[in-house]
């Protein structure tokens, strides 16, 4: 089993339209509405292909009502942690191109109290946990370590830690050695104080992270795919998407896929790959079924070019 935990969730609206406009009156070609927030697309993606998953979460107002049934219809095991607040609404507008641009709320504020409340409950439900996955940003009010204190707590209890987070966050948690930490490309820049242009960028950054005491990086690239370095080495893999729907969630998508593939090697970042092209031709935040992987379109390899450039996309 995997328990996610995701300080700050979201319920996600998706807009689906020809092209972005601003100022004008623009007609939607669709509409969709999903659970969100990084550990919750983790949980979901696990979901959706077989995989026991169970949410942590903060939950409160009209909002968080959404979420819990929208988690509960995808056969989600949803850990609540009740706060005064209301769980934010995010906005994601989706263009035929594949562009994706995404309007955020902060959150709701957590008091000290129920930022306590949030930690116990990840502690209880990691109880026999085979992974406990760290997610997304931190609500107004979470103390910055909150990630760090408990990834050293559940290291203690004998529970391996992965943690998808950035900035403060992510920085603070490194010290306590998570088993895993999966950023993208702009996370890894501003967690090394790198450049990040090049796949060779992107190694140095996450090789640099390895030798603060961190077993595992897997770092997303976007069009290119993830690349991930242990001690045993390093491996690239790429898998290319016929048509981008839209981005959201693919990167978690991908973090869930390494998770379910058993976590080790080349295997596990080809799984990966696979998943996240899969979730990226999909709308919305919608995470691909069994049906829409296609791990024979992934090339992984320790054989790659460093001087490669990475897209904008």
């Amino acid at each position: 089993m995997i328990v996610t935990v995701t300080a700050n969730p979201s319920v996600d609206r998706t807009v689906e339209i020809d092209g972005l406009r601003r100022g004008a009156v623009l007609r939607a070609r669709s509409a969709l509405l999903d659970a969100g927030g990084k550990g919750v697309n983790v949980a979901r993606a696990l979901a959706a292909n077989g995989h026991r998953a169970t949410a942590v979460l903060p939950t409160g107002g009209a909002e968080g009502l959404q979420l819990t049934a929208l988690l509960a219809a995808a056969g989600i095991t949803v850990v609540e942690v009740p706060i005064a607040g209301a769980v934010r609404s995010n906005i994601t507008i989706a263009e035929a191109d594949g562009t994706t641009t995404k309007l955020n709320e902060p959150g709701p504020r957590l008091s000290a109290g129920e930022s306590a409340r949030l930690a116990a409950a990840t502690l209880d439900a990691a109880e026999g946990a085979d992974w406990v996955v760290l997610c997304g940003s931190l609500p107004p009010g979470v103390p910055v370590d909150f990630y760090a204190e408990l990834t050293t707590r559940l290291r203690a209890k004998g529970v391996r830690v992965a943690v998808d987070s950035s900035g403060a966050a992510l920085r603070a948690a490194l010290p306590a050695r998570p088993d895993l930490i999966k950023p993208n490309r702009e996370e890894l820049a501003d967690l090394t104080g790198r450049a990040v242009r090049t796949l060779g960028d992107v190694l140095a950054a996450a090789r640099q992270v390895l030798d603060g005491g961190v077993p595992a990086v897997v770092a997303s690239v976007g069009a290119e795919g993830a690349l991930l370095l242990t001690a045993e080495g390093a491996w690239h893999a790429h898998g290319a998407v016929a048509e981008t729907r839209s981005t959201v969630g693919a990167g978690d998508a991908l973090l869930a896929g390494f998770l379910a593939a058993g976590r080790v090697g080349p295997d596990a970042l080809a799984a990966a790959v696979a998943w996240g092209a899969a979730a990226a031709s999909l709308p919305g935040s919608r995470m691909p079924t069994p049906t829409e992987l296609d791990r024979a379109a992934v090339r992984c390899s320790p054989a790659f070019d460093p001087a490669t450039a990475l897209s904008d996309s």
